[in-house]
């Protein structure tokens, strides 16, 4: 059972350090929204950052400061958890309170970048989940830790994030298990109606049948 907890530990820690950054493009109103699956009760970073296309110099630079970015997530349950306006780079934070997708939104509240490349603006985003999200750091020189007890400290952090990820696991299959338990007794539910429908509909047929040959006096 330890050596399942490590080696998921492993893997775990393997997979967030291969996630990196990524940018996408966006226009004056467009508004950009990613989903990202997050267990209960977790700490989220978002870093990111804004670029203008330069005619001039054929290039992406730091936009100005006076550009504005607003972010917005939302909760499975479709409830505002953050809304906040922020600058042309800047980070925002918050804590999951309800396992499940969350909807992370950005868009630009200024319209001064639509001289620039058609109205097109570069964000750079990175977002950080779980005990990723800590600047260890920072921790170890306020609790003044040494290396051992940091690194006790972020293994135990990294397990408590996997215990996490596991309850969401089970979260997940509950839900699947309850959908499919629930399709399958509609589709049960639906087969006994089109049978008790063609049933039906045989006797009235036999019924007309028999009084169109009782009027012909056939029978």
């Amino acid at each position: 059972m330890q050596l399942s907890i490590v080696f998921s530990a492993l893997l775990l820690n393997i997979f967030y350090n291969c996630v990196s950054s990524l940018y996408f493009h966006i226009g004056e109103t467009e508004k950009k929204c990613f989903i990202e699956e997050i267990p209960d009760e977790t700490m989220i970073i978002g870093n990111y950052r804004t670029q203008l296309y330069d005619k001039q110099k054929e290039e992406y630079l730091p936009a100005t400061q006076g550009l504005g970015m607003f972010v917005e997530v939302k909760d499975p349950d479709d409830k505002v958890i953050l809304s906040r306006q922020y600058g042309s780079e800047g980070r925002f934070t918050f804590t999951s309170h309800t396992p499940g997708e969350h909807q992370i939104c950005l868009h630009s509240n200024s319209s001064k970048f639509s001289l620039f490349a058609g109205g097109m603006l570069r964000v750079h985003l990175d977002i950080q989940v779980g005990e990723h999200a800590n600047n260890y750091a920072e921790i170890a020189a306020k609790d003044k830790l040494t290396e051992l007890q940091l690194r006790v400290r972020q293994l135990v952090e990294q397990v408590d994030q996997i215990q996490k990820e596991q309850n969401y696991q089970r979260y997940r299959e509950e839900r699947f298990r309850q959908t499919s338990e629930s399709t399958n007794q509609r589709v049960l539910w639906w087969s006994i109606v089109q049978t008790l429908i063609l049933v039906a509909i045989g006797i009235w047929q036999m019924r007309h049948l028999k009084s169109f040959f009782e009027a012909k006096k056939l029978v």
